[in-house]
């Protein structure tokens, strides 16, 4: 049985749709070319809200042990306070916070995953850094340096101490608790900070000392969008996070 071919003649008008036609193909597979290289793109990029002083002290060391096992991958770390911190992670301009965990963010996921006292910090030649540790009663009187009530930090310690807040004075405030450690130097005052704020200056002058009745800690952990996990890559870095603070606080800060 003999077959036939059936051959196909163009017309003029479409022989004049065959190089629109051509142009179309050529304009999709570059548009998929560009979305495969921007999702690539996407996948090496990992966005990091992070406090300051977690990002002085932590980060350095987890970032080159991450980048060891994902070197492909481009971190970028916006080391901001909390509020600020949980305005990108909502705003999907970074993918985790490592921040303050505070029961009031209901908009976001949050993961404690450990506890950082709050220190105080004095010059060494003052009494009180002779002693081992302290109670809240024996700062009546003596001038203490508030930080901002911006920071998630000052509203901690007045939560903690309630009504007993009003009987401590308040000489100065500042707006970041690094100031604060670096001001103890010249003034003839006393800072409260979180211990790692203190391990930042690393100051042979200064003394942390812990404070008691009651002991004030911050929780700090992992916030991330609600109901949107993280990234296996993101995933990997948190876990690292979480180790190296969890060995960091697993017992109560020293006087140095």
């Amino acid at each position: 049985m003999l077959r036939t071919t059936r051959s196909v003649t163009l017309t003029p008008a479409g022989l004049a749709l065959r190089p629109r036609a051509r142009q179309l193909f050529e304009d999709l597979s570059n548009a998929v070319n560009a979305m495969r290289m921007e999702a690539g793109e996407r996948r090496e990029r990992l966005a990091i809200g992070c406090l300051p002083t977690i990002a002085m002290q932590c980060l350095p060391q987890v970032a080159a042990r991450f980048l060891k096992e994902h070197p492909g991958v481009h971190i970028k770390i916006y080391d901001n306070a909390a509020s600020e911190i949980a305005d990108r992670v909502q705003a999907d301009e970074a993918e985790f916070g490592i921040t303050i965990v505070a029961a009031n963010r209901w908009d976001l996921d949050l993961k404690p995953v450990a506890k950082e006292p709050f220190v105080l910090v004095c010059n060494r030649a003052m009494p009180l850094a002779r002693h081992a540790a302290l109670t809240w009663a024996q700062l009546q009187g003596l001038p203490l340096e508030r930080i901002s009530a911006e920071t998630g930090n000052r509203i901690l310690i007045d939560d903690a101490l309630g009504a007993r807040r009003e009987s401590l004075v308040w000489f100065y405030e500042v707006q970041r608790v690094t100031t604060a450690v670096n001001f103890v130097r010249a003034a003839p005052a006393y800072a409260i900070v979180p211990q790692l704020a203190f391990d930042v200056v690393h100051a042979d002058d200064l003394v942390a000392v812990p404070l008691r009745s009651p002991t004030v800690a911050r929780a700090i952990g992992f916030i991330t969008r609600k109901g949107l996990p993280p990234g296996r890559a993101a995933q990997h870095f948190m876990k690292l996070v979480a180790r190296a603070l969890r060995q960091r606080f697993v017992t109560a800060p020293q006087k140095r």
